[in-house]
């Protein structure tokens, strides 16, 4: 089988699946709005944390997906299993740091200046997700695994079966019925709660009792911490699960300088930030594709296959994000009436989404550059990348843009100075993780994972 049909067949099973979660927020955002235009604030607010701390421990994860491909690639079977346990102890450090981040959420809430009003929906929204981020973490190493693996489809089925499960959930507990009080935003935080444990439980019994994991003994008894090894993941995954938070922060910080606009401009970027990281999800499950290919040909010895499949995953980023920029484009003002029914938020949102349109089309290549560089274990350089531009030109540009002004360019108070700030510093960006990988595939592989 050709690598183009490979990681068409993989990126194509894993985007099911992750627009499935993504299906998750698209619902919350819509029952918020249905129900509230202050809850679709506080969802804004409270999504925003949220995501920043989750995915930089997603990151920490998902970054150990080149070194469980490598070890496929060599077959060293027994070896994946091994090393996935000796991650459960990262995995709970992590559950640790993040439980702590969104129980206590006050000092960021008022750093940036989140009205009163939508205070108190955003603390109890996240409390309620703190109490589901163990779930979510173990399912993200049971998920990563696969991918490593070349076999996304059992995961892709749960997110399926899940979205099932959460919709009703989250319409339930937000607007009430049969007994049960509205909660608004915080009753779509306790749909989430119940699905993820659920996905956790069904992911626990099929590494139990599938055949296809026997090879790697996963299931094992648990050995002590080696210490070494923990480290060697954190060196690996700490940059990276930085760098993805820094990312992912440039816009969704961007949700608690916009809350001070009022609520309509909150809910309006709650729109915007929702549709791309919808669009991300794309180049997310081609990065996840293109490095499990990438670092399987690696750990197996052939450089000049990892090569070939490089090659194949840029050329089918390229084609789809030029199409879905295109499609968000020409379709903006319809997207944005689909989230919500205050025309104010609908005018609003439909002029971010031109920006989000040029904003995909970096987001793509830097995406997969990201995952690429991993397989070279380039983390750090990434990461100062991003601080750089997307804190410093992207978001800290935005805010000055809106709120001091530059030069003889007068403040202009709305969410688009911060989206145009952002879609520039990203382009950059893309630029220099294309030079970044280029020079990492010359100077060669690197070691194989132990």
């Amino acid at each position: 089988m050709s690598e183009f049909r490979i990681i068409s067949r993989h990126a194509g099973t894993v985007l099911v699946g992750q627009l499935a979660v993504m299906a998750f927020g698209v619902t919350d955002t819509i029952v918020a709005g249905r129900y509230s235009e202050t809850s679709l604030a506080a969802l804004s607010v409270g999504t925003a944390i949220f995501i920043s701390v989750f995915v930089a421990l997603m990151g920490v994860l998902q970054a150990l997906l080149p070194v469980w491909a490598e070890l496929q690639g060599a077959q060293r079977f027994s070896e994946v299993g091994r090393s996935w346990r000796q991650a459960l102890y990262l995995c709970a450090i992590t559950v640790v740091l993040g439980m702590a981040m969104l129980l206590w959420p006050g000092p960021l809430l008022r750093w940036a200046q989140v009205p009163e009003a939508l205070q108190g929906e955003v603390k109890s929204y996240l409390q309620v997700l703190a109490a589901a981020l163990m779930p979510a973490l173990v399912f993200r190493m049971y998920s990563t695994l696969n991918q490593s693996l070349g076999r996304p489809l059992l995961v892709t089925w749960l997110q399926i079966g899940s979205l099932a499960v959460k919709v009703p959930l989250s319409i339930w507990f937000a607007f009430g019925g049969l007994g049960l009080s509205p909660h608004g935003a915080v009753g779509c935080a306790w749909a989430t709660l119940v699905v993820n444990y659920l996905m956790l439980g069904v992911a626990l019994w099929m590494l139990r009792t599938r055949v296809m994991y026997r090879p790697y003994e996963i299931w094992k008894r648990l050995e002590k911490p080696d210490w070494q090894r923990i480290r060697e993941f954190a060196r690996l995954g700490i940059p990276g699960g930085l760098a993805i938070m820094v990312e992912v922060t440039s816009f969704t910080l961007m949700a608690l300088f916009i809350a001070r606009q009022g609520v309509i401009a909150a809910a309006s970027h709650q729109i915007a930030s929702n549709v791309t990281a919808v669009l991300y999800m794309m180049p997310l499950s081609m990065g996840i594709a293109t490095s499990s290919r990438v670092s399987f040909w690696l750990g197996a010895g052939d450089a000049q296959r990892a090569r070939a499949a490089i090659r194949t995953g840029f050329r089918m980023v390229l084609v789809a994000s030029g199409i879905l920029a295109g499609l968000t484009f020409v379709a903006r003002e319809g997207i944005a009436s689909v989230y919500a029914g205050n025309p104010a938020v609908v005018a609003l949102a439909s002029g971010m989404l031109a920006w989000v349109a040029i904003y995909h089309l970096a987001d793509a290549t830097q995406a997969l550059c990201v995952f690429l560089l991993r397989c070279y274990r380039v983390t750090l350089a990434p990461l100062v990348v991003y601080c750089v531009l997307l804190w410093g030109m992207g978001l800290a540009g935005g805010y000055l843009l809106s709120y001091q002004g530059f030069g003889s360019y007068a403040p202009q108070p709305t969410p688009a100075t911060f989206w145009a700030a952002s879609a520039v510093a990203l382009a950059l960006t893309a630029l220099i993780f294309v030079v970044l990988l280029w020079r990492a595939v010359q100077q060669g592989r690197p070691a194989q994972a132990a």
